[in-house]
């Protein structure tokens, strides 16, 4: 099974340098023993949102604006993709990823991956979106 852990933390929280080397340290770490169980397929940073740029269908017209989708108290700071064998496997991992990456609290979404095969229709994406 495959799971996106989705790492959300406060972007604009302020952090030291410490605090920064024990973050990316914790990364390190949780990375290389989802390496070291064959489960890991990906992992990076994102940008902060104010280099986001938003896509959104209204009335089936295409509409972009700049920035997030929406103000929140946490943003989408990065994500981990994962392929192993149950839930407790990806929970595993989540446990060890720092979710102060902008400094502050934050939480990690772990959300399974739907199959998707190739020529098929997806799931729950509007047909206004896909145009």
């Amino acid at each position: 099974m495959r799971y996106m852990l989705l790492i959300y933390t406060n972007e604009n929280a302020q952090q030291t340098p410490d605090q920064s080397q024990q973050i990316r340290e914790g990364h390190r770490h949780a990375m290389q023993e989802a390496t070291r169980k064959g489960f890991l397929r990906g992992a990076e940073p994102l940008a902060s949102t104010s280099t986001a740029t938003t896509l959104r269908a209204v009335n089936g017209q295409v509409v972009l604006t700049d920035g997030p989708f929406a103000e929140t108290k946490e943003q989408l700071a990065g994500y981990y993709l994962l392929e192993c064998e149950s839930l407790d496997d990806a929970i595993g991992i989540a446990r060890q990823i720092p979710t102060a990456c902008g400094g502050g609290e934050g939480c990690i979404e772990i959300r399974p991956i739907r199959p998707f095969t190739p020529g098929a229709e997806p799931t729950g994406v509007s047909r206004a979106v896909r145009a």
